[in-house]
């Protein structure tokens, strides 16, 4: 005979938690740019990220300095969400150690593009971080992100906004090919200038990993137990009578 089941035993839904510092910001952002918010997500008492459409992406670094007073730049970046074609190339010396590194025959395919929180809809996207510090006891800080259009990999820059801005974006340019449009000097920092493609895209083949996995961390000699250890234990000779 099956159990009944009284209301006393039913499990009441616990209330997803709630951040009203942070939709209260979210939704001051909504006012300042309308539509142009087209995806946001709230982790609790932690952080906020908020999309916003591309074409806004220069109209979003005005809005977060001057109206939201976010006058610290935190970073600016891009991601490639397209898996990696080539599987997972940079398994690391402990991945290989534990069991849990895949050998290329092994690998799975790749699955399709996931652009975390707050979605998307392209494989590139913009990242950049900026928060307000000059509130004591009301400091907080937004992730923005955009998407990169496939056909178009070209973006406002944050520059005119947030000077700090400018390296990132060259970096930007340089590892995944954006560009900046207004940017006074897209420029390598770590590559030759006479270089060719990115090597943050997904597809671009990192040859030397795929010879030598990425070794993961660096070995580090074992401590020596005690300052006798160290200098090592005298013999019978070398010792005093």
């Amino acid at each position: 005979m099956a159990e009944e089941t009284t209301s006393t035993d039913e499990e009441t839904p616990e209330e997803p938690p709630r951040d009203d510092r942070r939709e209260e910001i979210l939704g001051q952002v909504v006012e300042a740019m309308g539509d142009a918010v087209v995806g946001s997500h709230i982790d609790p008492g932690r952080d906020l990220w908020v999309r916003v459409a591309t074409g806004a992406w220069g109209e979003a670094a005005e809005v977060m300095r001057n109206r939201m007073g976010c006058r610290y730049f935190g970073y600016l970046s891009a991601i490639d969400w397209m898996p990696s074609p080539y599987g997972r190339s940079m398994d690391s010396e402990v991945d290989n150690a534990l069991g849990t590194g895949q050998s290329a025959d092994q690998e799975e395919a790749p699955a399709g593009i996931v652009q975390g929180v707050a979605g998307g809809e392209s494989r590139f996207q913009m990242l950049a971080r900026v928060a307000t510090i000059g509130t004591p006891g009301d400091h907080w800080g937004i992730t923005l992100k955009a998407d990169v259009a496939d056909d178009d990999m070209r973006m406002p820059t944050w520059t005119g906004v947030y000077a700090g801005a400018d390296w990132h974006e060259r970096e930007c340019w340089e590892m995944f090919g954006i560009e900046f449009i207004g940017h006074p000097g897209l420029r390598h920092i770590y590559l030759p200038g006479d270089f060719e493609g990115n090597p943050l895209r997904k597809d671009y083949p990192l040859v030397a990993r795929m010879v030598k996995p990425w070794p993961g961390i660096v070995d580090v000699e074992t401590l020596p137990e005690t300052d006798q250890d160290s200098a090592g234990a005298p013999d019978d000779e070398g010792a005093e009578s």
